[in-house]
């Protein structure tokens, strides 16, 4: 049974402080009392679990500093308009400092915590905690020309601008706790959308009065529009906290040979916010209401590669914009634009969560880098699982999955979460889809060539009215008629690598073009045959067929040829020729000298173009 004169008590005891130090922490009036308030909430909703606490206050804090910086991360720094020169000393000079200094110092000038709670609460470990107190406390206090002695003085100064903020009462509170609980323990998510249409979203008393931290003293009445629109103020559904996360024993199970601790835990608010390669900017979900990062490192081991592991994880204010933020997560590791990477393959994950997805790749640049990215949802949130490798090894796909399944059964049991996960289930899938051709070839998709340090770049498609990747043994075209069918969706691309002195003829080139299926199967038989002949046709070339697939919806041929271009000069390339479906393409390249691909890399690029070409339209 939940004692509600236990939970006014604290929320009495609490709620002032909690707004004090949440303004101290973002500068942001509007912000902080929105956070503060909705943590109440949710405080209720869980206070079985959270009354049980030694400090209760230690985890509504975390929730309301959360929630406030959410909110305040489109304003870097929101500067509240007509307030005392004192005050807007004081915010200035906490501007000064960073995210994780601002927190250090407010939790041990404004809070009843140990150092070592501190510490934990900032996701740092005691000796770095320290370091960084230090910094905060002389920056602020240089900043604001006061001795250390005063800090807590100059602190305590912005509460004549909180102590004016009305909270609401305690009643009203515990009635929009109670409504979040019913709404995700009877309703579920579907039933509360339609509690939402049907019934206007807000949560009352039975004066009229929304849950609010009323700056001005006056209530604010509900909407008497029972078509209204959702309120802007709805109560978030700030859940996360860092049992949620990953821990030091499930990424040891993934990679058992390893010793492994916890770098760093935190909301990502921070700096840039790309604690990822590809990661294209701080949230996959710019609007959602919470999120954690965690970092760990292996020990250093003779003979074993230098290995991280990251998770980031999301939560979204429904499953919908779960799902967006679970495709924008995909399309940043799926179309990586970071030069010379390389999209090694591509997996579905059954079984865990409601959607999963595990992709590899491997940069180039020094040191050599291999990252098993998992991606995967369960209900309104999302997490990313990335494991690094420093070498070339053949990356633990299996354990990949594992940490992932980890990682959603984490998520999985909070409010709107979703599936668990079971044993994982992988089965190879195609390239997400890149730029604007998705059936060609991508600069993600090419290997390093040996001896050259550039990226490749990839020239814009164009139609395809001269076949650049024809031979001579073919003389292949993808344009006009065959057969009396006409070719469509016809468009080429050369990728080659810029500044790199390199020969013009060097690079890759692929065309693509649609038939019916009838003449696309002919159309591949007739260069296989070309092929076949060319040695004796033409005494100048060589023809060496390297590989032949021919299943009922694709095929690929893959040759290497050698041709004299003068009594003292000859050219060698590699062709494939390609048909998934309807869907035709020739794939060539030309190496110079040392300039060029491993051994058995061109077939690896060509069935990966057999993979992509596949999206190319019907005729």
């Amino acid at each position: 049974m939940r004692d509600p004169q236990e939970f006014d008590a604290f929320y009495r005891d609490a709620g002032e402080r909690l707004l004090l130090q949440t303004y101290a922490l973002t500068g942001d009036l509007t912000a902080a009392r929105s956070a503060v308030r909705d943590s109440f909430i949710v405080a209720w909703h869980h206070w079985r679990k959270v009354s049980r606490l030694d400090d209760p206050e230690s985890s509504v804090r975390p929730h309301a500093w959360r929630h406030a910086q959410r909110r305040h991360t489109a304003r870097l720094w929101h500067k509240e308009s007509g307030i005392d020169a004192e005050v807007r000393a004081t915010l200035d000079a906490l501007a000064t400092l960073t995210v994780t200094q601002r927190k250090v110092l407010l939790l041990t000038q404004l809070a009843t915590v140990t150092m070592p709670q501190m510490a934990r609460e900032v996701g740092l470990p005691l000796e770095d905690a320290e370091r960084e107190l230090q910094t905060a406390a002389s920056q602020f206090a240089l900043a604001r020309d006061v001795a250390a002695a005063e800090i807590p003085i100059q602190l305590q100064g912005l509460a004549q601008i909180t102590s004016a903020v009305r909270f609401p009462r305690a009643p009203i509170v515990r009635r929009a706790g109670a409504a979040r609980r019913r709404t995700h323990t009877t309703v579920g998510v579907v039933g509360a959308v339609a509690a939402f249409l049907v019934a206007g979203t807000l949560v009352t008393d039975v004066t009229g009065v929304r849950p609010d931290l009323d700056f001005t003293g006056s209530p604010t009445s509900s909407s008497s529009s029972p078509s209204g629109g959702r309120s802007t103020e709805a109560t978030p559904e700030v859940v996360l906290d860092e049992s949620t996360l990953l821990t030091e024993a499930q990424v040891r199970r993934s990679s058992p040979a390893r010793t492994w601790t916890i770098r760093r835990t935190g909301d990502n608010s921070e700096g840039s916010g790309l604690v990822a390669p590809c990661q294209q900017s701080r949230y996959a979900d710019p609007r959602g209401t919470a999120a954690l990062v965690r970092t760990f490192a292996a020990a250093p081991a003779p003979r074993k590669p230098q290995t991280t592991v990251l998770q980031l994880t999301e939560e979204s204010a429904s499953p919908r914009a779960a799902r967006r933020a679970y495709g924008t997560a995909l399309e940043w590791y799926g179309a990586c634009l970071v030069e010379r990477v390389q999209l090694l393959g591509t997996r579905t994950v059954g079984f865990v969560g409601d959607q999963a997805m595990l992709m590899t790749l491997r940069s180039f640049d020094a040191p050599v880098q291999t990252m098993s990215v998992g991606i995967a949802r369960s209900g309104s949130y999302v997490t990313t699982t990335i494991t690094t490798v420093r070498d070339e090894a053949r990356p633990d796909v299996d354990g990949a999955a594992g940490l992932l399944a980890d990682a959603v059964d984490g998520l999985c049991t909070l409010p709107d979460g979703g599936r668990c996960a079971g044993a994982p289930r992988l089965a190879d899938a195609d390239p997400l889809p890149v730029g604007a051709a998705p059936a060609m070839l991508s600069e993600l998709d090419l290997p390093p060539v040996t001896g050259v340090e550039r990226p490749w770049v990839g020239t814009e498609p164009r139609r395809a009215t001269t076949n650049v990747a024809a031979t001579r043994c073919d003389d292949a075209s993808f344009q006009g008629r065959f057969e009396g069918k006409p070719f469509t969706n016809n468009l080429t691309r050369t990728f080659v690598i810029p500044e790199a002195r390199l020969p013009v003829r060097f690079g890759i080139t692929e065309t693509v073009a649609s038939l019916p299926q009838k003449r696309a199967v002919k159309f591949v038989e007739q260069i296989r045959t070309r092929l076949a002949d060319c040695s004796d046709k033409d005494l100048g070339t060589d023809v060496v067929r390297v590989s032949h697939v021919d299943e009922a919806g694709t095929d690929l041929t893959v040759w290497d040829l050698t041709t004299e271009i003068s009594d003292n000069e000859s050219v060698s390339y590699s062709m494939a020729i390609l048909r998934n479906g309807t869907s035709v393409a020739q794939l060539t390249f030309v190496p110079d000298g040392k300039a060029t691909l491993a051994d058995g890399t061109f077939g690896a690029v060509a069935e990966r173009a057999l993979q992509r070409l596949a999206r190319l339209p019907r005729p």
